[in-house]
């Protein structure tokens, strides 16, 4: 991308009140640090501003702007970060009066997820998220080029800058063209891969919730207790760091917890207040995996006092995913972080579990709820299945409760109360026939 800030940068932030109350607005200020370190920006002044609306010229009024600009000189800050979106009009009068680039919280979590971006996948949709949100910005970004007047309405007419403004356009538009064929190529790839999975016959369950919540710490808490071997747990590992954004990668991976059953786990972008609505179109291809989880870890950061404000933002984005009938575990982690007065045992009938998964507290009684839910979703089987599917009769006798089990001239007749996702794949497989065992 354009534009990239070098380490500690100084920048100023701007927060404008419209009708947010204090405690919200000063959380969401604050949340705008903590992306500016994600982006390695040094936050040096804030300014804020209270109207009962944006201005439509400057975001926050003419005369804020002015003093705005007196901050940028004194404090030779080198960009300026605004606590909201600004229209492509707002962002530019803005820049033109303070003299120095000017971020909307978009560009900042834009920025950010470049950084991050390590698969292919993953830099192609930040990509395609950043030229969709440059396109009705071009204006204005050749404004050193000359411009040269005439009448006619002719296109040779135009300035330099103008035509410039023209070919960046096309040029992006075709660029966004190629990147969505690339992307339903990769999107292919994963339903094939997905089809692989499910044929494994194991319960998929995926991590999801507020940025920072400490889902991939969690994610290598049960890699650590999957594994007896220590050097394979730490290959298996993911990245994790008290940030947010630590990670925008899909990571899958197989938990098999001793005397527990085993599991597929995998763990995505996190949640965000207000997330850009490029960014949910780039990545809901990505996001659609959690479509097809068997049970939903919703994981939030109990010792934040705006987990709940958290919650339901996770909420809401599952509802936009079209992910809301799954079943799900609330996961308040980090609960070693909590004042002492705070702490609450866990109810094992409740739905949710409290756990740090740092420490490892709380962990057992999450694989037990896990394990319930499982159960909840299991069916009656009564099948004949044929002896050359023998392999699918040692899973259910590995994976099912077997009620009654009896060998007959066709095959092995059974009875067992057997997990949803075991009962589908036996029903694809007689559908089938022998030559797919």
């Amino acid at each position: 991308m354009e534009n990239s800030i070098d380490n500690l940068t100084p920048v100023i932030l701007v927060g404008l009140r419209t009708t947010e109350k204090n405690d919200e607005f000063d959380h969401a200020m604050q949340e705008l640090v903590s992306l500016c370190e994600a982006c390695d920006l040094e936050v040096i002044v804030s300014v804020t501003q209270t109207l009962e609306h944006p201005d439509n010229s400057t975001w926050i009024g003419s005369g804020k702007a002015e003093e705005l600009a007196y901050e940028v000189k004194v404090n030779d800050a080198g960009h300026v970060v605004c606590l909201g979106n600004l229209s492509p009009a707002q962002m530019k009068n803005l820049q033109k009066i303070i003299g120095v680039p000017v971020w909307d919280r978009t560009r900042l979590i834009l920025e950010i997820f470049s950084s991050r971006a390590r698969t292919r996948e993953a830099r192609l949709q930040v990509e395609s998220a950043y030229l969709q949100y440059m396109l009705p910005r071009l204006t204005g970004m050749w404004q050193h080029l000359g411009r040269q007047s005439g009448g006619g309405g002719s296109r040779a007419n135009k300035g330099i800058g103008e035509k410039q403004i023209e070919l960046d356009r096309r040029q992006i538009s075709h660029r966004i063209t190629e990147l969505k064929k690339e992307l339903a190529e990769i999107e292919h790839t994963r339903n094939v891969q997905r089809s692989g999975r499910s044929r494994d016959a194991y319960p998929h369950v995926a991590l999801v919730g507020y940025t920072n919540a400490g889902k991939s710490t969690l994610m290598n808490c049960l890699i650590g207790m999957s594994d007896r071997s220590a050097q394979k747990a730490e290959e298996k590992k993911v990245f994790e760091k008290d940030m947010l954004f630590a990670t925008l990668d899909t990571s899958i991976r197989k938990i098999s917890v001793p005397g527990r059953k085993t599991f597929l786990l995998s763990d995505t972008v996190g949640f965000i207040d207000n997330i850009p609505h490029d960014l949910i179109k780039a990545f809901r291809s990505t996001l659609s995996e959690l479509k097809y989880a068997d049970v939903l870890l919703v994981v939030m950061d109990s010792s934040d006092p705006s987990h709940e404000a958290h919650k339901k933002i996770t909420e809401d984005t599952l509802n936009d995913l079209d992910a809301m009938g799954i079943p799900r575990i609330y996961v308040y982690n980090k609960s070693d972080l909590r004042a002492p007065e705070m702490t609450i045992k866990n109810d094992p009938g409740s739905g949710s579990v409290y756990i740090s998964a740092h420490t490892g507290y709380g962990m057992d009684d999450l694989l037990d709820l896990l394990e319930e839910t499982f159960r909840a979703g299991d069916r009656l089987i009564d099948l004949t299945i044929p002896y050359a599917m023998g392999e699918m009769v040692n899973r259910i006798h590995t994976q099912a409760k077997v009620l009654s089990e009896s060998y007959e001239e066709n095959g092995i007749h059974v009875k067992a109360e057997c997990p949803s996702y075991l009962a589908d794949l036996l029903d694809q497989r007689l559908e089938g026939g022998e030559e797919e065992a």
